[in-house]
């Protein structure tokens, strides 16, 4: 299955998909993270990300043909698995951790 920890970006797929109900496709993605993280994203990018957690068993992906949406084009929903809870989960902690106690230090002004 190869490696199974999540970059940041992997991350922010994950948190977008899970924000949007645990199932979505790579359009909404791309505009989700953009809306949210103020930075262009490339749809190429999002979808080898989906890919990628796929393969380590995050995702799971269905293809939705033309005659099933009514759409022009077949599309490709992924979905979270449990597999990806924990690790979003341990992710949450840890962060949660470090930044307890820097609010002073952040809260500074310039």
């Amino acid at each position: 299955m190869g490696r199974t920890g999540l970059g940041e970006f992997e991350h922010q797929v994950l948190l977008v998909i899970l924000r949007q109900g645990r199932e979505s496709y790579s359009v909404p993605v791309v505009a989700e993270l953009e809306a949210r993280t103020g930075r262009e994203v490339a749809t190429s990018a999002v979808y080898i990300a989906l890919r990628r957690l796929e393969s380590k068993g995050m995702l799971r992906s269905r293809l939705e043909t033309p005659d099933q949406s009514g759409e022009p084009y077949p599309r490709r929903w992924f979905a979270l698995t449990e597999a990806a809870l924990d690790p979003l989960k341990a992710a949450r902690r840890s962060y949660l951790a470090l930044w307890e106690g820097l609010e002073p230090v952040l809260d500074e002004g310039p």
